[in-house]
């Protein structure tokens, strides 16, 4: 027997390619619907492929309301404790907005921002479910087992979901028209996860205040949401950076999975760092102001090296689309002071001129 070489490889089976042509060989080298079942299949995969994106919502919305539908209710029937959770997020929404106007591009549409808000609001419930179901399985095992389950289920599937949240809507999108996109949505979906966080932990505390028959209950309810207030722009700084690196892989389609497994490994690799320091070292030890330190300066450096990327961007985004349009209008004054002609016409110049370059700060 031959074995074909990976150049000589077709799309065409080898009994198919040597069978005559009246012979038939369905089910064996080829097929088309014909019984029952098969017609069935089509209809089947018709249905699932064309409304994917509508069911993997659909299936989130379910799983979210099963999970967090009673925390959301309770925060809505509290306007005390709703507006506690929500200004909890003001800090990540802070950076968002930063992260936004770093955007040389044109902005991005409201409507997109807020449908990738969603789905990362009904999303986390996925890394909720599977956190849950895995954390006592590693916390069994210790200290060791803790820092392995925010590396390997935390970490990894909380930036996943924020990234499918990008994925499923707005990089489809027309809009998604740059790199430096994947940045800004991948902050939303940063800034929709941990507003959904932030609330399920402050209505929590408020609850258990409650149960424990604590008269001020909306004071631990506050406390809840200041220690929230801090963790809030980190779920904003890792997943911008999965969302550049999805933009990288947008316009590179050639190296399309590598450039999104960085961009997903430099994310989770932050996040679960920042939550083995947070958790296992002696930091419960520290004050307020103390905490509050080691947070500006954890999520500060991360956050630097995401602005160095992205001023990269921008400076490249300067010397190359905006010079783009520089020699044409200095075309059409001349050619309008001069009156020689159109400006089509006029001779071309060089640009000797050395490309500005700049030291590429990554991990």
């Amino acid at each position: 027997m031959v074995r074909l070489t990976e150049a000589a490889m077709s799309e065409t089976d080898p009994v198919e390619e040597s069978a005559a042509d009246d012979r038939d060989l369905y089910d064996v080298a080829t097929w088309e619907p014909r019984s029952a079942i098969d017609r069935a299949a089509v209809a089947v995969h018709g249905a699932l492929a064309g409304n994917a994106r509508v069911l993997l919502v659909v299936f989130a919305a379910l799983v979210f309301l099963a999970q967090v539908g009673g925390v959301v209710w309770l925060a809505s029937r509290n306007p005390a404790v709703g507006v506690v959770a929500l200004l909890s997020a003001v800090p990540a929404f802070a950076l968002v907005a930063f992260v936004w106007r770093q955007d040389v591009a044109e902005k991005e549409p409201l409507g997109t921002l807020a449908a990738t808000f969603v789905l990362s609001v009904l999303f986390a419930s996925f890394a909720a479910t599977i956190n849950t179901a895995l954390g006592g399985l590693f916390r069994s095992v210790g200290v060791w087992g803790l820092v392995l389950y925010f590396f390997l289920i935390v970490g990894p599937g909380e930036e996943l979901v924020k990234w499918l949240a990008v994925r499923l809507y707005a990089y489809e999108r027309s809009e998604f028209d740059a790199v430096i996109d994947g940045a800004v949505y991948g902050a939303v979906a940063g800034l929709g996860f941990a507003t959904i966080e932030n609330t399920l932990y402050v209505v929590q505390g408020f609850v258990r205040a409650q149960q424990a028959g604590a008269t001020q209950a909306i004071g631990a309810a506050l406390g809840t949401a200041t220690s929230r207030a801090l963790a809030g722009p980190g779920h904003v700084i890792y997943s911008a950076w999965a969302g550049y690196y999805l933009g990288l892989a947008k316009f590179n389609p050639e190296n399309r999975g590598p450039i999104v497994v960085k961009g997903l490994l430099i994310a989770g690799l932050i996040h679960a760092l920042y939550n083995s320091i947070v958790t296992v070292a002696p930091l419960g030890g520290l004050s307020l102001p103390g905490y509050l330190g080691f947070v500006v300066v954890y999520d500060g450096i991360f956050l630097y090296l995401l602005y160095r990327k992205l001023a990269r961007y921008r400076d490249s985004y300067a010397d190359t689309v905006d010079e783009e349009s520089e020699p044409a209008d200095d075309a059409t004054v001349e050619a309008d002071d001069s009156d020689v002609g159109p400006v089509w016409d006029a001779p071309e110049t060089e640009d000797h001129s050395e490309p500005e370059t700049a030291n590429d700060s990554e991990r």
